[in-house]
Order: C-alpha cells, then sequence, then structure tokens
C-alpha cells in the first residue's frame, strides 16, 4: 500500500510538472511600443506540432473591433480573413525545452517570421527571426 502510494504522489507530481513546462494554454501579448496588451493567442498541439491562434483582440473603440489581415500576402490563404480565430503560429516542434522551426505570422504588417519559444517563470519568450534580425517578445500567461 506504502508503494502505491508513493507511485501515485510520483505521477501527480510529475504530470504537475510536465502541465507547467507546456507552452499549450492561452497567452497575453503585449505591444512592444505601448507596453499595452495587445491579443491572447491561444497555443495548441495537433498531430504532434504546436500552432496558436488570435482569440482575443484588445482595441481602442475607434478602431475595427474584427479586422482583416489586408497586409499578409495575397497568396497566403490568411489574406483578407478576420483577424480573431486566424491562426498565425504554425508549425511548431518541441526540441528539449525549446520550440523550433515552425513559424509566426504578424498580422499588422503581413510578414511571416521564423520563430522560437521557450519558458522563462510563468511567462511565454517568442523570437521572431527575419534573416539575421530577430525580436523577442514576453507573452504573459492569459485569460
Amino acid at each position: 500500500m506504502k508503494l502505491i502510494m508513493i507511485m501515485l504522489v510520483l505521477f501527480l507530481t510529475g504530470s504537475t510538472s510536465v502541465a507547467q513546462n507546456s507552452i499549450v494554454g492561452k497567452w497575453k501579448t503585449i505591444d512592444d511600443e505601448t507596453n499595452k496588451p495587445k491579443s491572447i493567442v491561444e497555443i495548441f498541439e495537433r498531430n504532434g506540432k504546436f500552432y496558436g491562434k488570435i482569440t482575443k483582440l484588445f482595441r481602442a473603440l475607434k478602431e475595427e473591433q474584427d479586422p482583416v489581415c489586408d497586409k499578409c500576402s495575397s497568396e497566403d490563404e490568411r489574406y483578407m480573413k478576420k483577424i480573431i480565430g486566424m491562426e498565425i503560429l504554425k508549425d511548431m516542434m518541441r526540441s528539449g525545452s525549446d520550440y523550433t522551426e515552425g513559424t509566426i505570422l504578424d498580422p499588422q504588417n503581413g510578414k511571416i517570421y521564423s520563430c522560437k519559444i521557450w519558458l522563462e517563470g510563468s511567462n511565454l519568450k517568442l523570437r521572431g527571426y527575419w534573416g539575421p534580425f530577430y525580436r523577442t517578445q514576453t507573452w504573459l500567461p492569459g485569460q
């Protein structure tokens, strides 16, 4: 009986630490310039890869509340589609404690970047690369 209890505790502790090391969930993105919340992105796993879609936008009253991606390339399937519900993060694969080899779309400028994601404490770090240049954002646990 004692052995079963110890195994149960170890199993539950292990599953908790796995959940804490996952990027799966909702994340609040922060605008680089204003430092204000920009959107909520929900990251999920599908067929062993990770994807993220925008589930909410934080917009000023004078802004379009449900905009389309008019800056996306006309060759991209997301061109002129609604940003809310759009998959912006695609094909991320876990590599140790990082997630790599996928892409992220910035709907504001229509550019697609290769990216890398990792957890830092309870926050998510996302680095988008465009050639030798990159930009790193911190996403906060979402709602």
